[in-house]
């Protein structure tokens, strides 16, 4: 049974709760989120600033990530792809000179051919991605945070400015960024994004990369306007003074020109974070609102959904004054 089908349970705390999320942490808490919430009570706005067109087809990083854990296809180490995945397709397009340095392997091109002829037929990409969802069986409702192009870039000293992919895959995040630029010509949120945010009892902010995986979602029309007036609680995604996973320590410290910390993404969020999940004892001098400390690195489906369950108990013993 995939972790988005009709095992889900409906906890008692919270009848609606959205998360904001995209990448491999932010997939592995929606896993936990949708063992804990029924697909009446949860919802997920996953960023699309990562997308790009490789080729010639549409690539939704975050929102394929997201769907093949819920799914249960994709690997439990690695976190992102498909377990088991091919790369015949790949082989054969290195050997006609094509680019290599993204890589799609056989059974993932299908999704993105999918996509791609559905775009094309002008399906709207909240639509496309339902409809996807719901074809790996996936019960649980699953947002792309806009239907426009929104590519996130990165600028640098030695390169200029990037493609986030290119950046990021091209270059493994090396070259350090000096800035993050969110382009499109569009700032409205797909449909369902404002309406699910404005009624929601409790936000949650998952442990993705807050510069490239949140922020694009927060700079859309109205996102931060309905997250000032709902609780939000965060769960960190620096863990000893390092990132769990991807380029967010070097960002942290290239961005902001500070050392990596929870207290680090807190100040980042600049005020819309009222209570704080951090690993044990990065707690530190957090005193300004609630935090719990758990062991916050996830394992297996299991763990996912008892890190899921304690966020969800101490928001709601943390924040009850907010609802």
């Amino acid at each position: 049974m995939s972790a988005g089908g009709t095992g889900s349970s409906r906890h008692a705390g919270w009848d609606r709760v959205v998360c904001l999320a995209g990448g491999v942490g932010g997939a592995r808490l929606v896993e936990g989120l949708v063992q804990c919430l029924s697909p009446e009570q949860l919802t997920v706005v996953v960023n699309t600033g990562d997308d790009l067109v490789h080729w010639g087809l549409q690539v939704c990083p975050d929102l394929d990530t997201i769907m093949y854990t819920l799914a249960g296809l994709a690997p439990v180490e690695r976190g992102w792809g498909i377990e088991g995945e091919t790369f015949a397709a790949l082989d054969m397009m290195r050997t006609l000179g094509g680019e290599d340095w993204f890589q799609l392997g056989d059974r993932d091109l299908a999704t993105h051919l999918r996509r791609t002829a559905r775009l094309a037929e002008g399906a709207a990409l909240h639509t496309v991605t339902a409809e996807l969802f719901a074809a790996l069986g996936v019960r649980h409702p699953v947002l792309p945070m806009s239907d426009a192009p929104r590519p996130t870039r990165v600028r640098t000293e030695e390169h200029g400015i990037l493609g986030f992919q290119q950046w990021l895959v091209g270059l493994r995040g090396a070259p350090p960024a000096t800035e993050i630029l969110f382009g499109g010509s569009d700032d409205r949120p797909a449909p369902g994004v404002l309406e699910a945010l404005e009624a929601a009892e409790l936000v949650v902010l998952a442990p993705s990369n807050p510069y490239v995986s949140i922020d694009p979602i927060l700079a859309l029309d109205g996102v931060v306007a309905a997250l000032m007036t709902r609780p939000v609680v965060a769960l960190s995604p620096i863990v000893g003074g390092a990132a769990v996973k991807g380029p967010l320590g070097g960002m942290v410290r290239s961005l902001a020109g500070r050392e990596p910390s929870p207290e680090a993404v807190c100040d980042h969020y600049g005020g819309l974070v009222d209570a704080l999940v951090v690993e044990e004892g990065d707690g530190g001098d957090l005193d300004w609102l609630p935090v719990l400390e758990t062991q916050t690195v996830m394992g297996g489906r299991a763990d996912r959904a008892r890190l899921a369950r304690e966020l969800l108990d101490f928001a709601a013993r943390a924040l009850r004054e907010h609802r």
